[in-house]
Order: structure tokens, then C-alpha cells, then sequence
């Protein structure tokens, strides 16, 4: 295996491994520009189980969002705006949320709690005055409340109608206590192979609903969110057109709609395989929504995205310690190996949505003999395991490491959604974090002790 660098999949843009390669040593680095990282030394000083940050990351992969959404909208001489709005729930840690907005990104959040952290951003003068915030979620008092203090500051936001409850609020509020600007969410007919296959969704109203209220008091956007890790990229085309049928005919009786909010679903390559290109799939929406507007005669609206995953989910990876392996009896996959965090609690898709991970030894790379593995937790729960997907994962085998030595692995692409599910079962430690960014290190958050884990639970 003459090839280890193409053998893991490393230094793939299609993979989402640009960043990554194979040092003489077998070893695992991370190369940001003229600087570079080697995971065996972050492991030497920070220890395991580590999750490691890349900030740069969030900031290129916006830049070039931004950058082929405005190139096609100049090629297609599309008259409306692109905006990127960072769904917050897929990563609130303020080392993802800060660089999306230095770098021109706006937000949407789902929660009171969430607008309470932009409003603390916000007294604390860390938002430029002109960034945009779009409110999903079901609407609580508190979370209505904070929706009024923020416009009545100056904040430009926007709250997605998602029922009827509050549409009878907003459509009633007196003009003294106007909300300003809405949006509404549909749920737009179109069933697509994702992994929000569901057959029934709570969230939005149906067009037939939507067409049926007539003039919507200051609606100026249409939303929709349909799935997440859509399997093809003619589906997020075929989303959008069925969306934009209905903008049109929204349109006529409200004439101030004038902007589209497609939601996210865009995929990460999590399973090592080849998904579609992002350009392709930005040079069909620019182009579909140009020719329909066209057609219709209407003004272009504004385009909004929410690509979450696709943004933040490759600035992450999660690396741990093999403790020890047991022989599995029968089975496609020859040992577990043993690690020194769990699933469960830091990789929580992994239970929750048998997520498929990208997995990589973070030493002895270059090991000649690998072997058939799956992935053990550290809790007493039978479901804290990695099989993936019954399959098995390669990895060098443990038999030839010396006295005192340990084989490390990596999993890439953690940094979209596992923070923000982690838990505590059987009371483990979640994983120490850093953040390596224009080659400096910084402790976010270190591992937790004994004692603070037990004050959480009241101990």
C-alpha cells in the first residue's frame, strides 16, 4: 500500500479532507496555509478523548459559498441578493458562531435561549448593525418578547410564521406594536431520499393553507425546509421548484414577499463517498430561479440559505485512545476495539441516526497490517458502539505496538450537531476542546473532573 494519502482518503476536497495529510511518520497532520498541526503532538499535551476546532475552516467554506453564489448570480444576471443565514442549532459554541459572522454570514435561530445569546452579542457591540436574524421555532412568550426587544432596538429580524397560533398573533398585533417584517414556512409536497425521510411534519402549513390566507400582515419571506443530507442534488432543484410555484402565486396578493429562504439539506460526505458538487448545485438554483421569474414576469427575490452541515461540520474532528480489543466470535469484523469515550454521549448521531463516520488512525498510518475493527464506547450500554452500518472499519492492528503505546483514531467531520446533544451517561467526562486557528492553540473547554460532572446531577 505504496499510496496510505489516497488509501484514507486525505487531501479530497470532494471527501472534505483538503486540510488533512500523512507525515514521515505515519502520523496524522492538519495544514492550515503555512502552518501545521500534528494530532500525536495535540494528543501528547491535551491528552484523549479530544475534539479539535478549525475556525479557518467555517471561514473559507463561507467564502467560497459566497463567492460561487454571487458568481452565478452576475453569470445569469439574476437581479435578486444572496444572503447565508447559520442555523444556530447545529453548533452554538461561540468558536463556530464568530467566525460565520466576521466573515458576512447571518443567523437563524430556533429557541429563546439562542436569540438571548445574540442579544447578549449584541449589547456587547460584537454585530455589525446591518446583520440579519431569521426566528424559527415555536414561538414562547419569552421568546416573543425578545423578538419585540431586538426590533425595537434596531436588530433586523425576521419571525417564521409556523401556525396557526402565531399567525393569529402576528397578524392581530396592533400598528403600535408592529413586529415589522415575517416570513412564513410551508411544507412544501415533495418527498425526497434524505435522512428526515418522515411521513408526517409538524412544522409549516401546506400551500393549499398558505394560498388560502390571502394577504399576510408584512410578509416579505417564504420558507421552507424540507430534509437533512439530501442523497441527490436534483432534489434540492426540484424543492425549489415547487417552492417558487407557490412564491408566485403568495406574490400577487402579497406584493411585498420578495425574498425565498430554501432552508438547508445540502450533505456531508460523512460514508467516504462522492456527493455532488456544491457548484453545480448553486449554478441550478441561480439559473431555475432565473428562468421562472423570467417566465412570470415577477421581481427576483432574494436568496437564503441555511447549509448548516455543509458549513461547520468538516471544522471539527473528535480523536480517541484505543484502551483495548476483545475477538469478536463471528462477524464481518474481526476485534473491538475499545475507546476512551463513548458514542453515546460524543457522537451522538452515531445512537440517534446511525450516522456513518470518516474514520482514520491518527498513528502508524502507514501500518502495512490493518485489520477488520468495529468501535466500542467506554459506557455499560450495548448501544454505545460503532459498526458502520454492520460493515467494519480498517484500522492497524494493535498486536505489534510497544510496551506503553497506544493506537489512536480520528473522526472527522463531528462538528455539526454533537456538542449540542452530549451527554453524561454513565457519568463520563466529555471530551476535552481546543481550537487551532493561524497556528495557535487555545483550551475552549477542558476535560471535565469527577466532581463537576457529579454537580451537574446534584452531587
Amino acid at each position: 500500500m505504496k499510496n496510505y494519502k489516497k488509501f484514507w482518503k486525505l487531501g479530497k476536497k470532494e471527501f472534505n479532507t483538503e486540510i488533512f495529510d500523512i507525515n514521515k511518520s505515519g502520523e496524522l497532520v492538519i495544514k492550515e496555509g503555512n502552518y501545521q498541526y500534528n494530532a500525536m503532538d495535540l494528543i501528547k499535551k491535551f491528552g484523549t478523548p479530544l475534539e479539535v476546532t478549525f475556525p479557518f475552516v467555517i471561514e473559507r467554506r463561507l467564502n467560497d459559498l459566497f463567492n460561487i453564489f454571487n458568481r452565478y448570480i452576475k453569470f445569469y444576471n439574476y437581479h435578486g441578493r444572496f444572503f447565508y443565514h447559520y442555523p444556530m442549532k447545529v453548533n452554538q459554541n461561540k468558536e463556530f458562531v464568530l467566525p460565520i459572522v466576521s466573515e458576512g454570514g447571518n443567523l437563524e435561530v430556533s429557541s429563546a435561549n439562542e436569540l438571548w445569546l445574540v442579544k447578549k452579542l449584541w449589547e456587547q457591540d460584537q454585530f455589525n448593525s446591518k446583520i440579519r436574524v431569521i426566528c424559527n421555532g415555536p414561538k414562547t412568550t419569552t421568546y416573543l418578547g425578545l423578538i419585540s426587544d431586538l426590533k425595537s432596538r434596531g436588530l433586523h429580524i425576521v419571525p417564521i410564521i409556523e401556525d396557526e397560533d402565531e399567525l393569529v398573533y402576528f397578524t392581530n398585533l396592533k400598528s403600535g406594536k408592529s413586529i415589522g417584517d415575517v416570513g412564513i414556512r410551508i411544507d412544501v409536497d415533495v418527498k425526497v431520499k434524505s435522512h428526515w425521510d418522515k411521513k408526517f411534519n409538524r412544522f409549516g402549513f401546506s400551500a393549499e393553507e398558505v394560498l388560502n390566507m390571502g394577504k399576510i400582515k408584512n410578509l416579505k419571506m417564504l420558507h421552507y425546509h424540507i430534509s437533512s443530507q439530501v442523497v441527490q442534488s436534483k432534489d434540492l432543484v426540484l424543492l425549489l421548484k415547487a417552492a417558487i410555484k407557490i412564491f408566485i402565486k403568495l406574490k400577487k396578493v402579497n406584493p411585498a414577499l420578495d425574498a425565498i429562504d430554501i432552508g438547508g439539506g445540502f450533505a456531508v460526505p460523512y460514508e467516504k463517498k462522492k456527493l455532488y458538487p456544491i457548484d453545480g448545485v448553486i449554478k441550478n438554483i441561480i439559473k431555475t430561479l432565473n428562468e421562472t421569474v423570467a417566465k412570470e414576469s415577477i421581481e427576483p427575490p432574494d436568496i437564503i440559505v441555511e447549509w448548516g452541515r455543509y458549513l461547520v461540520a468538516p471544522a471539527q474532528i473528535t480523536i480517541f485512545k484505543v484502551l483495548h480489543q476483545k475477538t469478536i466470535a463471528s462477524g464481518p469484523a474481526k476485534k473491538w476495539y475499545i475507546i476512551d469515550g463513548s458514542f453515546i454521549n460524543d457522537l451522538s448521531d452515531t445512537w440517534a441516526l446511525h450516522q456513518k463516520w470518516h474514520v482514520v488512525p491518527v498513528n502508524n498510518m502507514n501500518a502495512k497490517k490493518l485489520i477488520r475493527v468495529w468501535l466500542a464506547g467506554s459506557t455499560c450500554d450495548s448501544d454505545d458502539k460503532y459498526t458502520a452500518g454492520g460493515h467494519y472499519i480498517l484500522l492497524p492492528s494493535t498486536e505489534n505496538l510497544e510496551t506503553g503505546q497506544y493506537q489512536y483514531l480520528a473522526v472527522f467531520d463531528t462538528g455539526a450537531y454533537q456538542d449540542a446533544l452530549s451527554s453524561h451517561h454513565c457519568l463520563l467526562s466529555s471530551p476535552a476542546k481546543i481550537i487551532a486557528q493561524n497556528g495557535i492553540l487555545a483550551l475552549a473547554r477542558r476535560r471535565e473532573t469527577p466532581d463537576e460532572v457529579g454537580k451537574q446531577f446534584g452531587w
